[in-house]
């Protein structure tokens, strides 16, 4: 049996928490924060996440590539880029978990070149002890153990997202999606 990391009731506690911090911060705003969205993994964590969230907002999304299979290729592509100017507003990072933080810290610098208001960072899931960069991260929906994990978003080769859990990925499923992925 597959080790759950983040079950069903918990994300849901994390994004009704975060959801409610995030509110008070922004509701007073003028102008609707920007919610950007790093996909594709943080997709179902930003959706759950936003109807927790009353307050005027805005989104968008934005595509980094890392992975190689179950390791971090150490390179950061962008394949996707934001369409919303974020000059003098509020943006706020969705992503669904931070491990080496090579692509939150790349990404980070990137909107901080294009001159926002604030850039506040929200992670679903903290592998701490992975971290090479070190980048600001304001909302942590819970850390866990460097373990490679997959559901609600996260994948192994495409597959697996559609969970409504994180859990850990046992190698008989690793080797079957290999099988079927080639």
């Amino acid at each position: 049996m597959n080790e759950i990391v983040c079950s069903k009731e918990e994300i849901k506690e994390i994004c009704q928490r975060i959801g409610k911090e995030l509110t008070n911060k922004f509701k007073d705003n003028a102008i609707p924060p920007l919610f950007i969205g790093v996909l594709k993994g943080s997709l179902p964590f930003m959706m759950d996440l936003i109807k927790e969230v009353n307050c005027d907002i805005e989104l968008d999304f934005v595509q980094y590539s890392s992975y190689i299979k179950t390791k971090s290729s150490g390179v950061v592509v962008l394949k996707k880029d934001i369409e919303k100017d974020i000059t003098n507003r509020d943006v706020v990072v969705i992503e669904d978990i931070i491990d080496t933080g090579r692509t939150l810290d790349k990404f980070h610098n990137y909107l901080l070149s294009r001159s926002p208001k604030s850039i506040t960072t929200v992670v679903l899931l903290d592998k701490k002890s992975k971290r090479e960069v070190e980048t600001p991260v304001d909302y942590v929906g819970k850390e866990i153990e460097d373990k490679f994990v997959v559901g609600y978003g996260l994948d192994y080769q495409e597959y697996l997202r559609n969970i409504d859990h994180v859990f850990v990925i046992d190698e008989e499923t690793l080797q079957r999606i290999d099988k079927e992925s080639k």
